[in-house]
């Protein structure tokens, strides 16, 4: 279902991101488990693309997956970095045969070899591209980053990247993860003053671990921790599952924030596990996404 339609839809828009698994065995379990990703009922579910492209058949064997075995309703990430227009119009084309209705533009992180070779510089060259082509009239998501992008220290500067590319023609935007409502709250009246009124989704990823915490810290760079937050987890940091409970605590806590204060979407980063997901699902009395579907 394109994106303006699940928007008419839904009164808060629930989604998923899975990232493709590596390993046969790890694909087994993922599959294994969208049954209870399906019980949960999201709007949408995502799933992620490589820097450079390094998992773009996984992504699109994935998202096939989905599409043909669930009634869950994929969208693919797409990044522009070491992509050519040709590989791009192939990867929308085989999209379109498959009914996929969204894509989320990303420009992706620059290959480790940094290498890039690629006809697109920004997301906002991505997004016209694909509102351009022929082959289906996709719904288009982009990335915003509450609490900045690592290269573009300039907030001012990099809220003029996120206007270029909503000018271009983009339906949603998911947020990056964060921890402290406050700057989600303050980015959004930021994109405002910008003239950025499109549907936002906030990123959510709840902390399972110590380690998970600093894997997060190094990946989404200009991600705040809270010092109340820090010291919830530290308290216990020796006890597993105490650390666990407490991440998704604060997850959940900001998760009910976010829907008194009416946010558009919450999109849960799940790394390709169910339990938090469907705990915070519990905690918020959501025992699926069409109990906040508008009534017509």
């Amino acid at each position: 279902m394109h994106m303006r339609k699940i928007l008419e839809r839904d009164k808060t828009v629930f989604g998923f991101e899975f990232f493709p698994p590596r390993t046969d065995r790890e694909w087994d379990a993922l599959t294994d488990r969208m049954q209870t990703f399906e019980a949960l009922e999201p709007s949408i579910v995502s799933v992620t693309y490589g820097a450079g492209g390094s998992t773009r058949t996984k992504t699109h064997a994935l998202v096939c997956h989905i599409a043909e075995n669930t009634s869950l309703d994929p969208i693919p990430h797409i990044t522009c970095v070491g992509h050519s227009k040709e590989e791009i119009t192939t990867i929308l084309q085989s999209y379109a045969d498959a009914g996929i209705d969204n894509i989320l533009s990303l420009r992706g992180d620059t290959p480790k070899n940094g290498i890039e070779n690629s006809d697109f510089e920004h997301a906002a060259d991505l997004v016209s591209f694909i509102r351009e082509f022929p082959g289906a009239s996709f719904g288009i998501g982009v990335a915003g980053f509450p609490e900045g992008h690592p290269e573009t220290p300039n907030r001012l500067l990099q809220m003029e990247h996120l206007k270029a590319k909503v000018d271009c023609g983009v339906d949603w935007i998911c947020s990056q993860l964060f921890f402290d409502n406050a700057s989600f709250y303050d980015w959004i009246e930021r994109c405002e003053l910008a003239g950025i009124t499109t549907p936002t989704f906030a990123g959510i990823m709840p902390i399972t671990s110590i380690a998970g915490m600093r894997r997060m810290a190094e990946l989404a760079g200009g991600a705040n921790f809270p010092a109340k937050l820090q010291r919830r987890l530290y308290r216990f940091q020796e006890d597993a599952d105490a650390v666990a409970k407490i991440g998704t605590s604060w997850a959940a806590e900001q998760c009910a924030d976010l829907l008194d204060n009416q946010v558009r979407g919450i999109h849960f980063f799940t790394m390709n596990k169910s339990t938090a997901t469907e705990d915070i699902y519990s905690s918020l009395g959501v025992s699926s996404g069409s109990k906040l579907r508008n009534s017509h």
